[in-house]
């Protein structure tokens, strides 16, 4: 019997070859050989499947069962395997190296020019695993909202009709936009009819629906209201609210999706790449700035060992900070220096070698940290938790913090059932070992990850 059962599964294995690859019966020849396989164009060295009963052609095992159609997350529209490609220029739209013609490849038959090594479109963090051929193909409805006949608009995410202003006029500071939970300013906005929900005109446009390099399957935008706690799994960052994609088990925030590649940043003279690095990864990557060990998402140059995680990534190259500085603040991305250079908010050394914002006319350098914090898109009143509150920092005293005992210096401090916090981080402290912490939350500057504070207050 079990050797009926075996037949039976290498006749299932052999009826998927026969349908996805190749319509001539494939024959495996279980010995040391060299080849180079014809659905995916790079060598082998034993056992292939070999066609006999056309021009002889060579196929890997895992090729010979390759989908015929499939749906990528670098791409809006289907993909189907295209055997040979075809003569001209190639180049793989994720790897960005070049396609031998002469070999098969996926491409887009609406996009004339989008094609795939077929090893890189099959990739688990790039296909879903769904083969689509014979499947009917479903428009998916990603418009956030539907226009009105009185010029508004009823976005998904509100219930009210909303409408445009493009006076132009410079709202205050403290009005702000519900999907980047950043301040309106002089933006084009959509705003309620009935209350206070105020959308910039840009992220009023975010699709409902988007594929995207982080997950293989479909995102779905939603708003993250207060009481949610929710982590951004690319950047590893807590979001108090805002917009957030989902792909029903991860979430991530609108900063991290609007990233597309090849990814062009200041910091290094190469388009970056998206890389899934698995966490016991033999090879294991490190932030060139934080210098912290990258778990699962990186984007990098692998001809420069050049990395970067998705915090530092996504970092702003310029920001407002009116207490500290009267004119916007820009990113350096480290510098040789033979002095010391010192924050102005925390009054702390900063390394000059590592990220910091500065105003090069007033000769102020900042730590990103003092700067930005460690919670995104976080909002006045805004809650992590039910009982988990963000204040912002505007007293005329610094308050203390209770786990460190430090000033609290940052744009917010938090405040759980009354007990007051510098950050997320010393909230956390108090409840889990500080190595475990250091991995998914960044410590302040002014405390010390295992001991005590850098320089307690009095």
């Amino acid at each position: 019997m079990q050797n009926v059962m075996c037949v039976e599964e290498i006749l299932k294995t052999f009826f998927i070859i026969v349908i996805f690859v190749h319509a001539h019966t494939l024959t495996l020849i279980p010995r040391l050989i060299y080849f180079v396989c014809d659905v995916c164009g790079t060598e082998g060295d034993r056992s292939p499947y070999v066609s006999l009963e056309s021009d002889l052609m060579f196929f890997h095992q895992d090729c010979a069962s390759s989908p015929r159609v499939i749906h990528v997350n670098r791409h809006e529209h289907r993909v189907s395997y295209t055997y040979p490609l075809g003569p001209g220029e190639w180049n793989c739209e994720i790897c960005l190296e070049e396609i031998d013609w002469s070999y098969g490849a996926y491409t887009c038959s609406l996009c004339p020019n989008y094609a795939l090594h077929s090893r890189c479109a099959t990739r688990n963090d790039v296909w879903d695993r769904e083969e689509l051929d014979g499947v009917r193909e479903e428009v998916e409805d990603s418009e956030p909202f539907k226009m009105n006949n009185d010029n508004t608009i009823t976005h998904f995410t509100h219930e009210h009709n909303m409408s445009l202003n493009r006076d132009g006029i410079a709202l205050v500071e403290s009005i702000l936009c519900e999907a980047c939970v950043c301040p309106i300013s002089s933006n084009t906005f959509y705003s309620c009819l009935d209350c206070s929900f105020i959308l910039h005109e840009t992220c009023a446009n975010f699709p409902k629906t988007k594929r995207h390099f982080l997950s293989p399957r479909p995102l779905t935008l939603h708003l993250n209201r207060d009481n949610t706690e929710t982590t951004c799994m690319a950047c590893l960052q807590l979001c108090c609210k805002g917009f957030m994609y989902t792909d029903g088990g991860e979430s991530f925030d609108l900063l991290c999706c609007s990233i597309t590649v090849p990814f062009i940043h200041g910091s290094h003279p190469h388009p970056l790449l998206y890389l899934d690095v698995g966490e016991y990864d033999d090879d294991m990557k490190t932030c060139h700035n934080c210098s912290n060990m990258i778990r699962e998402f990186a984007l990098g140059c692998i001809k420069c060992d050049y990395f970067l995680d998705f915090r530092c990534a996504t970092l702003p190259s310029k920001v407002g900070l009116p207490k500290y500085d009267d004119h916007p603040l820009t990113l350096c991305y480290g510098e040789k220096a033979s002095g010391k250079y010192w924050c102005d908010i925390c009054e702390r050394e900063t390394n000059p070698e590592t990220w910091f914002y500065t105003c090069n006319g007033c000769v102020v350098t900042l730590h990103i940290f003092c700067v930005l914090g460690n919670v995104r898109y976080a909002k006045p009143g805004g809650k992590i938790e039910k009982n988990i509150a963000l204040v912002f920092n505007k007293r005329s005293t610094r308050p203390i913090c209770n786990n460190c005992h430090c000033r609290c210096v940052a744009p917010f401090f938090i405040i759980k059932e009354s007990v007051l916090f510098c950050s997320y981080y010393c909230l956390l402290r108090t409840q889990l070992r500080a190595s475990y912490i250091s991995q998914i939350v960044r410590c302040p500057p002014w405390v010390d990850r295992f001991g005590e504070e850098t320089d307690p207050v009095s």
